[in-house]
């Protein structure tokens, strides 16, 4: 009970990071490279408070991996982040939760999956969803929001991509494997950030900081705590299904705490994404491998 309860504080943790990241006054690139680096340095207090040990020839033989990871993952905060700036929570959210289906797409070129009848009814399902919310996005004045929507389905890209190299990583702990790719994270968006918008740190205001710093410990801290210590007792079925609670939470932010109100297209739309992403992970599933929210 105590790992479900975990696993799904976990989850809400992760849906409400829309709310926190379109509010801080900083590029997203910005925000990616702060998360990282709090959420290392929680991690770090983590593994010191459980002496956790780690494999440095286990670490060695998935660097390309654990590398290629890093990079998925800081273009996919980067995007995501500005597409919660760029349109609604709800928006971002159900664009980014997109990635699933890209990662039954391209399941069988690079794992060799089969693709079965299931799974490829889902794929055309999804897809009329998402094109219900793009349709909505572009009827919608106020906003950029197919800009930010197209934001969010990078994002998505990232994440698969994340997903599919984190298959090929062998023989490292889940919470090993998100602090190093936080770390390298950093080492990949220090660069970026110095060669684009600088380190000017006279204009952050008290709130940004404070927005920052509760992002990075919150999300990156405790919720990567939680969602590992949840998944450890928990079956795989039962971590596909609770895994919905984060676009779920998402989007009651959006209606509930923001104010941002969605249409009938796109609630259709949301239904028929989330629904058939739902029906194509919960069939046949073994194992589910770990991926950094």
């Amino acid at each position: 009970m105590k790992g479900k309860l975990y696993f799904i504080l976990s989850m809400i943790i992760f849906g409400a990071v829309g709310v926190f990241a379109k509010y801080i006054d900083m590029s997203s690139s910005k925000i990616a490279l702060f998360l990282s680096l709090v959420g290392a340095l929680c991690l770090v207090i983590v593994f010191v408070w459980k002496r956790q040990k780690v494999s440095w020839y286990r670490v060695k033989r998935n660097a390309i991996a654990l590398f290629l990871a890093s990079i998925a993952l800081s273009g996919n905060w980067i995007f995501l982040f500005q597409a919660y700036k760029e349109t609604t929570i709800a928006n971002a959210a159900l664009s980014y939760y997109f990635a699933p289906i890209l990662v039954i797409v391209l399941s069988p070129f690079v794992l060799k999956e089969k693709l079965s009848l299931k799974k490829a009814i889902c794929i055309i399902v999804a897809l009329l969803g998402l094109s219900l919310i793009l349709l909505n996005g572009k009827l919608e004045t106020n906003g950029h929001h197919l800009l930010g929507i197209g934001y969010g389905l990078v994002a998505a890209v990232f994440y698969a991509a994340l997903t599919l190299v984190n298959k090929f990583i062998r023989g490292l702990d889940g919470l090993v494997i998100t602090l190093i790719q936080l770390i390298l994270s950093i080492i990949v968006l220090t660069p970026l950030v110095l060669l684009t918008d600088g380190f000017t740190f006279f204009s952050i205001t008290g709130t940004t900081v404070i927005l920052i710093l509760v992002l990075g410990i919150v999300h990156g801290g405790i919720g990567f705590y939680l969602f590992f210590a949840g998944m450890k007792s928990l079956k795989s079925q039962s971590i596909a299904v609770l895994s919905y609670i984060d676009p779920l939470t998402s989007l009651l932010i959006s209606a509930f705490i923001v104010g941002e109100s969605m249409t009938v297209q796109q609630v259709i739309g949301a239904s028929l994404l989330l629904g058939s992403i739902w029906i194509g992970e919960t069939g046949g599933m073994k194992r589910r491998e770990v991926t950094i929210p």
